[in-house]
């Protein structure tokens, strides 16, 4: 008897609440050793043996309500499979983590990038880009909740990617994201000439796409290639809702030395 210890020690013990321990004894899978006179429950190293399991079946992902089951009725072939399927859950969670590490990592990086610029266009190398196109609309409709939702096939994170209005002919945009799949635009390699800007309203893009083919002809860039917006909706956490976007276009830069130090 005086090997024994309190629940209160239990608790102190495994690094758990005594509350959870409270709760295991009413889901029945966790029993003391005894009560005794004080009506104090005693635990023994039984016990302590049986809270570790209790507590290493929780961190293989496995409900208390399933747990008593699995000390009653589990072969050993049984617990094998139920370690399966918590490596696959874990290695699934890991590769979650991952990709949040990369968004987290990109939306720091294209902040430090939109605050440190000190030029309102630049020449940039853009490596080629594979697009998954989603829908088109007009030029002069705008993106509207039910645009979005009535489309046969949501679009993936969106918001959270870049998102690519490509301006086409005869006036239609068409809304795409980068993929890695087998796509159906790809913006080619090359020379882009690039603005970076944030707006109030989208009333205001008219406007920037003029001054960006005003630059382009002042600097006697021949452009080609569509028009590309992107939309990074995920810095606007970053200035109180302003919107923004990056204007692309494809350039020839065949530029004297003298003249491209003045862009």
């Amino acid at each position: 008897m005086k090997n024994d210890i309190t629940i209160s020690n239990l608790a102190k013990l495994m690094h758990v609440s005594v509350h959870q321990i409270r709760y295991f004894e009413e889901k029945g899978i966790l029993q003391p050793a005894y009560i005794d006179n004080n009506q104090y429950r005693m635990y023994g190293i039984d016990q302590i043996y049986r809270l570790s399991h209790i507590l290493l079946l929780r961190r293989f992902g496995v409900p208390v309500s399933s747990i008593k089951d699995c000390f009653s009725t589990f072969s050993a072939e049984q617990y094998e499979q139920l370690l399966h399927t918590s490596l696959l859950e874990t290695d699934q969670e890991i590769a979650r983590l991952q990709e949040l590490q990369l968004l987290i990592r990109k939306v720091l990086h294209e902040q430090q990038a939109f605050s440190t610029q000190n030029k309102p266009y630049q020449i940039k190398w853009q490596k080629s880009v594979h697009l998954k196109c989603w829908f088109a609309k007009a030029e002069q409709t705008k993106l509207h909740a039910r645009l979005l939702a009535e489309q046969p096939a949501p679009v993936p994170d969106l918001f959270e990617s870049d998102i690519y209005y490509v301006y086409e002919q005869l006036s239609t945009l068409k809304l795409c994201t980068e993929t890695t799949e087998p796509s159906d635009l790809v913006l080619s390699s090359g020379d882009y000439l690039s603005a970076h800007f944030q707006v109030n309203d989208e009333e205001e893009l008219d406007q920037r796409i003029e001054q960006l083919y005003g630059h382009a002809a002042a600097q006697a860039y021949d452009t080609k290639g569509p028009l590309i917006l992107i939309e990074k909706s995920y810095l606007s956490l970053f200035s109180h809702d302003k919107l923004h976007y990056e204007l692309l276009i494809q350039v020839d830069t065949a530029l004297p030395a003298e003249q491209e130090a003045n862009l």
